[in-house]
């Protein structure tokens, strides 16, 4: 059974429908943690990553484009939907970037998600929408400064987005574009989005680990000793910096379960951009720690929905 808590609030700043989040029955975030600091040591990063055997679905491909900017093969995989084959050359749909958890990551990491995603295609729940899953570089979605090699941000969004383009049936334009993640995926999706909302008009950001994000704001761009962004490359400076502008409108969903150790903050960032006349919707997910597939299992019709309403997409058939 799937919960979802929905109000509909009639704040003046934005007046679109939010989920009423639960109350809090305990305090998740040291368990939590602890939990996931107890996992193995990530794998070396790579920018080719084949998928696994047990994730193999037969709208799921694994692809390369070769990087202008780093002269090396970089790693995606694409959910095609149901119609994609089938379907006359002429037809085009829109496309949604999912971008990774964990650091680094890679673009295999996520695709777990894909059948979920393809069933709710096929049994018409959702709009047909193209699914790319991003490799987001070697610090997972973000540019570090004078370091060549790792510029993840730029070859997803300078690269990867005009390969698709340019090789898949998309509609190639930011009314038809959108971009997802959950954890270091989640605050990536808030970042760009932000940062470039002139290529995406749907962003769902989940679980996304905005205490972080505020404390690189607060340092200059610091996150540890050895990570060094870009002054103002983060959420709260880049949301201060949109609010000024509010152009083009983005439509954004956050969304985050209760028992995930960051749930917290996700609510303490949803109010930063309430006290921005940043609209958003969310989705609070009760009793569920920090994991992107566990809220696939109970809100994936929801977050796709989301994204088929603002984006056009058309229903198989349709």
């Amino acid at each position: 059974m799937r919960f979802l808590f929905l109000a509909v609030i009639t704040a003046s700043l934005t007046g679109v429908l939010v989920a009423a989040e639960p109350p809090v029955s305990a305090k998740p975030e040291a368990t939590d943690k602890a939990k996931l600091d107890k996992k193995k040591p990530p794998a070396p990063f790579a920018w080719v990553n084949p998928l696994p055997s047990k994730h193999q679905h037969p709208a799921l491909k694994h692809s390369t484009f070769q990087s202008p900017s780093l002269g090396v093969d970089v790693g995606y995989a694409i959910l095609l939907p149901p119609s994609y084959q089938s379907t006359q050359a002429s037809k085009r749909y829109p496309v949604v970037y999912y971008l990774h958890g964990g650091r680094p990551g890679s673009e295999a990491k996520s695709v777990a998600l894909a059948p979920m995603i393809y069933s709710e295609m096929e049994s018409g729940n959702v709009g047909e929408l193209i699914y790319v899953f991003v490799n987001g570089g070697p610090v997972s979605h973000y540019n570090m400064p004078d370091e060549p090699t790792k510029q993840g941000a730029d070859v997803f969004i300078k690269e990867l987005i005009p390969h698709i383009d340019a090789t898949y049936r998309t509609i190639a334009d930011r009314d038809h574009r959108g971009i997802e993640g959950f954890s270091q995926g989640g605050r990536g999706t808030m970042r760009l989005s932000l940062r470039h909302p002139d290529l995406f008009s749907s962003a769902a950001a989940g679980g996304g680990g905005y205490e972080t994000e505020r404390k690189i704001s607060e340092s200059g761009g610091q996150e540890s000793e050895t990570l060094v962004f870009a002054k103002g490359d983060n959420t709260w400076d880049l949301a201060k910096a949109y609010a000024r502008r509010k152009s083009p409108a983005v439509k954004w969903l956050i969304y985050v379960g209760t028992q995930g150790f960051n749930y917290e903050n996700n609510l303490a960032y949803m109010e930063f951009l309430k006290s921005l006349g940043i609209p958003f919707q969310k989705i609070i997910v009760p009793d569920v720690p920090h994991s992107g597939l566990q809220i696939y299992q109970q809100q994936c019709t929801e977050i796709m929905q989301f994204h088929a309403k603002n984006l056009g997409a058309t229903k198989l058939d349709a």
